[in-house]
């Protein structure tokens, strides 16, 4: 839970289905968290023990005897973990941006050099750590920031009644002016592909694999899933159900003519602008926990993208191929130089998206975060889960399933026109 969560997904759903965006927090926690450490907790850290595997190349590449499969994974997570990272580069930029009136590329910029230095001088337990000390500033936080939005509009109730009177962005023709205030919201059969989409699409990131390899013992796995699915409700509900206020503050938002924003990823920091302002004198404590908070939510997610991403390449690629054995210590030169790679080419994507007008018009956030887990989560998620379980999967059926993602991905994001509105 990062940026991305927070600025992207929670203005863009809560804009599109109101407080019933809460539902996808709620799919996220008991999904995303509390089914993932029951489904593949324990034999994922069994599976990996066994086949003597550190990331999830090497998982295919014993469990299904393939060093081409290890080699396509790597190349996989390398290139598709970039859009992730340039979206949290984006979500993270606009909140600096909104507080100290900074230029976006100075925040991008800025950001990519702390995150080098985080993520280069830091190793796994400090990640970890860090990790820990960030997740309670992040439940203290969302917590606190909600109470703010709500108290500037005479608390939960008048808010919620507010936004069932509906305004000027009511689509026109309709009658949805309490939809958004509705238990499932206006379009309800969409909000249930946002909640299975968001919550099932981790099962298959590697980066969130990854941490069921350090599981120590069982009550690890009873530890983890308790904590992990009280944090997702509290974090990831908090997000959405913030979001689902995001119409009540229309006017400090530029709409289009459809009454539509221009951009849903100016939502969340037009909210805490208009909040910070309504504070008057006591704005000024609630922006700060907010970058605290995302700066502490997006750079643990930073860390672990980084690292699994570099990590990948140098272990499962590069010392493969090549026709010396390196030690160590080479090895972790050639992770760190491709860490700085990494996060340099994420920045410069974040830049682009948003300095070009074309670009920024047609992808979001959510769009960057979407290239990204849409092309993991199908190449990984089925091939993991089936490798787990199930003796007879075979190595073409995890080569169409790689194929397939990858394909269709690159299509819908380059080709968008050729695919039906729901595909788009």
């Amino acid at each position: 839970f990062s940026a991305v969560v927070f600025v992207g997904y929670a203005g863009q759903f809560g804009w599109k289905y109101g407080i019933a965006a809460t539902w996808a927090g709620i799919g996220n926690a008991l999904l995303g968290s509390l089914l993932a450490w029951a489904v593949l907790g324990r034999r994922t850290r069994v599976m990996t023990q066994h086949l003597d595997s550190a990331t999830m190349p090497q998982f295919f590449e014993q469990r299904f005897q393939s060093k081409s499969l290890k080699l396509a994974a790597s190349a996989v997570i390398f290139i598709f973990l970039i859009p992730y990272t340039a979206s949290l580069y984006n979500g993270l930029s606009r909140l600096f941006g909104m507080a100290f009136d900074i230029d976006y590329s100075i925040c991008v910029i800025a950001m990519a050099i702390l995150t080098g230095i985080y993520v280069i001088a830091g190793g796994y337990m400090a990640t970890a750590i860090n990790d820990f000390i960030q997740g309670i500033i992040m439940l203290v936080g969302i917590v606190a920031v909600i109470a703010a939005v709500l108290h500037s509009h005479g608390g939960l109730m008048e808010a919620i009644a507010k936004l069932s009177e509906g305004s000027a962005t009511t689509p026109a023709g309709t009658e949805l002016k309490g939809a958004f205030t509705s238990f499932f919201g206006p379009q309800p059969l969409q909000l249930l592909g946002v909640v299975i989409l968001t919550s099932l699409g981790t099962w298959g990131l590697p980066q969130m694999v990854g941490k069921f390899y350090a599981i120590k013992d069982e009550s690890a796995i009873k530890k983890g899933t308790v904590i992990s699915t009280f944090f997702g409700l509290v974090v990831a509900g908090g997000c959405y159900f913030l979001g689902g206020f995001g119409r009540l503050y229309a006017d400090s938002i530029s709409l289009n003519a459809a009454g539509n924003p221009t951009s849903f990823d100016a939502i969340i920091p037009a909210m805490l602008g208009k909040v910070e302002s309504d504070l008057g004198g006591g704005g000024a404590w609630l922006i700060g926990l907010v970058l605290i908070l995302v700066l502490a939510a997006s750079m643990s997610t930073l860390s672990s993208l980084a690292m699994t991403s570099a990590s990948t390449i140098t272990l499962d690629l590069i010392a493969p191929l090549s026709k010396k054995q390196k030690s160590e210590k080479a090895n972790m030169v050639i992770m760190r130089l491709l860490l700085a790679a990494s996060i340099i080419i994420a920045a410069a994507l974040a830049i682009l998206v948003v300095t070009n007008k074309e670009l920024a018009s047609k992808l979001y956030i959510s769009d960057l975060m979407g290239i990204s887990w849409g092309a993991l989560a199908g190449c990984f998620l089925a091939p993991f889960l089936y490798g787990l379980y199930w003796k007879r999967a075979t190595v073409p059926a995890v080569w169409c399933s790689f194929l397939f993602s990858t394909v269709v991905m690159l299509l819908t994001t380059v080709a968008k026109p050729l695919f039906p509105p729901l595909l788009q």
